[in-house]
């Protein structure tokens, strides 16, 4: 004997429950932190923060001083990647990704290979 719903006497299948595969929701949390644009202003950050902190704690030394011609570029280097950093943050943030609904992907497919 199976263990199936429809086997079972009196036993009902949840039709509001998603069965996986292509009726399982899509999540978008899950798309948007693997967004290409968020790896990149992670590093970014991470690297900014790390010349950041070189540039303030060894920035005054005459040794890197003359290497770089008077500038502190550790400092400059970490101040321009935050900044960096940040415009890819707020660029993910006003511009999120867009999956594409049931009727585009139809469109796409009836379309057939692009470029042709």
């Amino acid at each position: 004997m199976s263990d199936s719903p429809e086997a079972r006497p009196g036993a009902q299948s949840p039709d509001h429950l998603p069965t996986g595969g292509t009726d399982a929701p899509v999540s978008t949390s899950a798309s948007s932190l693997f967004d290409l644009r968020s790896v990149i202003a992670a590093l970014f950050g991470v690297y900014g923060i790390v010349l950041l902190i070189m540039g303030l704690v060894s920035g005054n030394d005459p040794a890197n001083m003359a290497k770089t011609g008077g500038s502190n570029l550790n400092l400059e280097t970490g101040i321009g990647m935050l900044v960096i950093g940040a415009l890819f943050v707020v660029w993910t943030l006003t511009r999120p990704l867009k999956l594409p609904t049931a009727e585009e992907l139809e469109e796409m497919k009836d379309a057939g290979p692009g470029g042709h």
